[in-house]
């Protein structure tokens, strides 16, 4: 249980630091969480529910007063007010959240181990993270782990959820790695599912998608333009004035 004094002040979003000033050493650090955000963009395009933070520092009650964030590559909130004040958000502080803990965090393991199977995992069982995502795809055997690995918090301890992709109720959305382009970069990268294991579009594959159908659009526009034009010269060969029927 923690010890919080509800008469001292906690310091609040615009006074804590909203970066741990530790560099990113992995340009797939940046890019899998922001496609994981964009295509939640499309999918929840309608809601005002969720947050999805990239790189920011998480706040809870007795971590604010010491002002030591966790910041995980990606997270999920569900239950929040999708946009917070003009500028955003600073961080993600708890308090100023009715106290909503991430459902989902996503860490990337770098060159440089963070403690992503041991100490962040306690972290994060400790907030209380409903599902926590480690992705591991190129030191996973000198970390004598898979390459992608999923826990479910149960009874404040970690378990691994088998198979690919993962579904998590909690949160209303599958989680897994498929082969697929993103920035006119081909390999594995992390993706959301439905419920049936579909996966959801990216913003690349929905623009492509919708470029051919314009192009079909404006093929089919333009035989049928010639259509128009071969029947009229036909009529004209009859003696017929086609602008006169």
């Amino acid at each position: 249980m923690l010890n919080y004094n509800p008469q001292q002040r906690l310091p609040t979003s615009e006074e804590l630091p909203c970066s741990d000033d530790t560099p990113v050493d992995h340009e797939l650090q940046n890019t899998i969480p922001n496609l994981l955000r964009a295509i939640l963009l499309l999918i929840w395009a309608a809601r005002e529910d969720w947050f999805f933070g990239v790189d920011m520092g998480i706040y809870d009650r007795s971590r604010q007063i010491l002002q030591t964030p966790i910041v995980p590559d990606g997270f999920l909130s569900l239950g929040v007010q999708r946009h917070k004040k003009p500028k955003g958000r600073l961080s993600y502080v708890l308090a100023e959240e009715n106290n909503i803990v991430p459902v989902f965090v996503l860490e990337y393991v770098s060159k440089t181990y963070g403690g992503e199977y041991d100490r962040k995992m306690e972290d994060y069982a400790r907030l209380g993270v409903r599902y926590y995502l480690i992705y591991n795809p190129d030191y996973w055997q000198r970390d004598q782990h898979e390459p992608l690995e999923v826990y479910r918090l149960c009874d404040s301890t970690y378990e691994r959820q088998l198979g690919e992709p993962v579904w998590m109720p909690e949160v209303g959305l599958g989680i897994g790695r498929e082969l697929g382009v993103c920035e006119q970069w081909q390999r594995d990268w992390l993706y959301w599912y439905d419920q049936q294991l579909n996966r959801y579009q990216v913003p690349e594959e929905l623009i492509e998608q919708l470029q051919q159908q314009l192009r079909q659009a404006e093929s089919q526009l333009e035989q049928e333009k010639m259509r128009s034009q071969q029947l009229a010269d036909m009529l004209r060969q009859m003696g017929v004035d086609p602008d006169s029927i």
